[in-house]
């Protein structure tokens, strides 16, 4: 026995649901997690109390005081084709560090993800603060996210330019108006976009700072929309800017994107060049966009946009193979058997997918001898389309075992335009 475990024989940790009083000192252990001041303040609790769910909010507790942390909610993910699925959100995944290698974060997974299953969830999902951690646990990347940061004078774009030439209009708007027309509007593009994600009424509320935590600093943001020549909204953007005038008392300010939301490359475009027209403005940064975004080519010069951040993003662990693989679209008709090896859970098996002409298919389990054996997170990883079965066998992270498989998966499976999700969670 470690003497961790003779520790744990001795003061066992409780896991178990949160109930109603244990917030403040579950957001305590929450903050201690991400190195934030430890201090919860009582309109804090309260505005963060509207977002748990306590019979999905697990704390590891030691005698009184929590010491991990662990939040689902329910959540919707498109799939490639555009048919929503039922998705376990995960997030406010901490352990302190008195606690760590105690095997806290595995009891909370495997209850939480036992729940989802039960709940009838085709997967689960997670932003991973961390690359290493949650692989053990069946989560594959799924999707990745780009910023840029845009040097205006060099895009090439016309310094008079007075909103766009295709009989649309750009107008500043308030946040109330955001509210009424961000949720229709992020409705069509999440259903036409692979790795979105559905946003609640409570997204909208603290994106457009309606419910705020405590004393936190918060820079209240501009906002711009988009209006077709029809007049309806098809993009929206948040922003803010910072004041700096330069040695030289020459305006060199930088405009910070929060969310640019559009649902046609007219509407993307026109907010973009937007963003780049503005008076005193020298430099655009991006938010979070897809790695194959048309910003760069959206300017004469795409060099004038340069990426700064390019990383992993949306993780996701399949919880039903057989309707995960049933709810997306094919790019090609064909026949695959799929050996699915699932070491830390019971989603495993072997499956053969047979795919129509018209891009639908049919999962069920076989017995039949195995084509492509991987694991159960590289099978996430492949199965938003991003990723390529070829790239993964020249890593040894699949097996053939039939030649040409993998070049099979990826007919199958890849797609023309790359998932991404926007949301953080």
């Amino acid at each position: 026995m470690s003497p961790l475990d003779a520790l744990d024989a001795i003061h066992p940790i409780d896991v178990r649901p949160i109930t109603p009083p244990d917030i403040p000192d579950w957001l305590r252990a929450l903050k201690t997690g991400f190195l934030q001041p430890p201090v919860v303040p009582e309109d804090e609790a309260e505005a963060r109390a509207s977002g748990i769910i306590p019979s999905r909010t697990l704390g590891a507790y030691d005698g009184s005081r929590c010491v991990a942390t662990f939040r689902s909610f329910p959540q919707e993910l498109t799939a490639v084709g555009g048919a929503i699925v039922p998705a376990d959100a995960i997030s406010n995944v901490t352990v302190s560090p008195t606690h760590r290698r105690r095997g806290l974060l595995t009891r909370m997974m495997e209850a939480d993800l036992a729940a989802a299953r039960k709940r009838g969830d085709v997967v689960a999902t997670l932003i991973a603060a961390e690359y290493p951690i949650y692989g053990r646990y069946g989560f594959g990347p799924a999707t990745s996210t780009t910023k840029w940061t845009i040097d205006v004078q060099r895009t090439g774009l016309d310094p008079r330019w007075a909103g766009p030439a295709d009989g649309g209009r750009i107008d500043l708007v308030d946040a109330e108006d955001v509210r009424k027309a961000g949720p229709e509007l992020h409705e069509r593009f999440r259903r036409g976009r692979p790795g979105a994600v559905s946003r609640d009424a409570r997204w909208w509320q603290v994106s457009t700072g309606l419910l705020t935590f405590g004393a936190r600093d918060r820079k209240e943001p501009f906002y711009a929309a988009y209006r077709s020549a029809a007049g309806g909204i098809e993009g929206l953007v948040s922003y803010t800017a910072d004041d700096n005038w330069g040695d030289a008392n020459q305006p060199e300010n930088t405009a910070d994107v929060n969310w640019l939301l559009a649902v046609t490359p007219a509407a993307e475009r026109a907010l973009w060049h937007y963003l780049c027209s503005i008076d005193w403005i020298t430099r655009v940064r991006s938010c979070r966009r897809a790695p194959d975004d048309l910003l760069p080519q959206f300017l004469p010069d795409p060099r004038a946009a340069r990426v700064t951040t390019q990383t992993d993003w949306l993780w996701v662990r399949i919880l039903d193979v057989v309707r995960a693989m049933e709810a997306r679209t094919y790019g090609a008709a064909g026949t695959l058997v799929l050996d699915v090896l699932d070491e830390s859970g019971p989603d495993g098996g072997r499956y053969r997918l047979q795919v129509a002409p018209d891009g639908t298919a049919t999962c069920e389990p076989t017995t039949e001898e195995a084509q492509l054996v991987l694991s159960i997170a590289d099978l996430a990883t492949l199965w938003l389309g991003d990723e390529s079965a070829a790239r993964l066998l020249a890593l040894d992270r699949v097996r053939e075992g039939q030649e040409g498989a993998a070049s099979m998966a990826d007919a199958l499976l890849r797609t023309a335009g790359r998932p991404w999700c926007p949301d953080i969670f």
